[in-house]
C-alpha cells in the first residue's frame, strides 16, 4: 500500500466509520463491545492485515472486513458466566436464532445495503442473503412483543410509527410531544420500549426525556430517531445502541424495534 493509497483508504474509512460503529453496536447490543470490533477492523485495514477490496465501494469494503473479523471470532454473544441481566438473557435467546440472520437483517434495513451487497459483505450469494433477511423477520417478530411509548412531536410521523409497531403485534402506551408529557406518560403507563425523536415540540430534548424515564423507572430498550445521526455517532461519550435516520423506512423501524426488544438493554445519552 502506497502512502497516497493509504491516505485515500483512511479518508474513506473515516467517512463510513460512524455507520460501522452504529451497526456493530446494534449487532452486539453494547457500545463498548461493538466499538471493540469496529476498532479491530480499522486497525487491521490500516496495518495492511485485512482483505480490504478497493474495487468495492468503500462502505461495502469496510463492512466486509468487519464481518471477516466478526465471523472469525465466532460472533460471540458476550455473556459473562452467571450474568442474569436482561441483556444476558437476550443473548442466550439469540443463540437459538438461525445463524447469520440478524447480521443480514441489520445490514439490509438499518444500513440500507442491497441484498447483493449484503451477500458480498457476509460472503454468501444474493439469494442466500435474501433468504437470511426473510428468516430474520419471521424469527424476530415471533420472539418478542410488548408495550411501546412513542416520543415524537410530528403528528404524521407519530401516527406512522404507531401503525408500524401495532402492525408488528406491539401495543402503544401513548404518544408524547414534549419532555414533560413523556415523563408523565411513563409514570401513567409503563412501557417495555421507548421510540424517541431527539428534538421535541417545545424545544425540549428527547434525550433528556429518555434519561429521566430510565432514571426513575429503570432500564428498557430505546430507539432514537434523528435526521442527523452523525451528530450522535461521534465516539465522544455514551451513544445509543439503536438509532434510525430520518427519513426512515418501515423496514428500518421494524428491524430496530425487533432488535431492541430482543436485547432488552439500553445505553443512554448524556444531554
Amino acid at each position: 500500500m502506497t502512502a497516497q493509497s493509504g491516505e485515500l483508504i483512511a479518508s474513506q474509512i473515516g467517512a463510513n466509520l460512524p455507520y460501522l460503529r452504529r451497526y456493530a453496536r446494534a449487532l452486539t447490543g453494547s457500545q463498548s463491545s461493538g466499538d471493540k470490533y469496529a476498532l479491530a477492523s480499522l486497525e487491521a485495514i490500516l496495518a495492511g492485515e485485512s482483505d480490504y477490496d478497493s474495487e468495492l465501494s468503500p462502505k461495502v469494503a469496510l463492512f466486509r472486513v468487519f464481518h471477516a473479523i466478526w465471523s472469525s471470532s465466532g460472533a460471540p454473544a458476550g455473556e459473562e458466566e452467571g450474568d442474569t441481566s436482561l441483556a444476558a438473557k437476550a443473548q442466550r435467546h439469540m443463540r437459538r436464532l438461525t445463524p447469520n440472520t440478524r447480521e443480514a437483517l441489520l445490514l439490509h434495513t438499518i444500513e440500507e445495503f442491497s441484498a447483493a451487497d449484503t451477500g458480498i459483505i457476509m460472503g454468501v450469494s444474493d439469494d442466500e442473503a435474501s433468504e437470511l433477511i426473510a428468516i430474520a423477520y419471521e424469527e424476530m417478530s415471533r420472539a418478542t412483543s410488548g408495550r411501546i411509548m412513542i416520543i415524537e412531536d410530528e403528528a404524521i410521523i407519530s401516527m406512522d410509527l404507531e401503525a408500524i409497531v401495532t402492525g408488528m403485534g406491539h401495543s402503544v402506551t401513548g404518544i408524547a410531544r414534549t419532555e414533560a408529557r413523556a415523563l408523565d406518560l411513563a409514570s401513567q403507563a409503563p412501557a417495555d420500549l421507548i421510540l424517541s425523536d431527539i428534538q421535541l415540540a417545545d424545544n425540549s430534548s428527547g434525550i433528556d426525556a429518555v434519561n429521566g424515564i430510565l432514571a426513575k423507572h429503570g432500564d428498557r430498550p430505546v430507539i432514537f430517531i434523528t435526521a442527523y445521526p452523525e451528530r450522535l455517532l461521534t465516539g465522544e461519550g455514551p451513544e445509543p445502541a439503536f438509532l434510525i435516520s430520518k427519513p426512515y423506512t418501515e423496514d428500518q423501524v421494524r428491524s430496530a424495534v425487533s432488535q431492541a426488544m430482543f436485547f432488552s438493554s439500553t445505553e443512554t445519552l448524556k444531554a
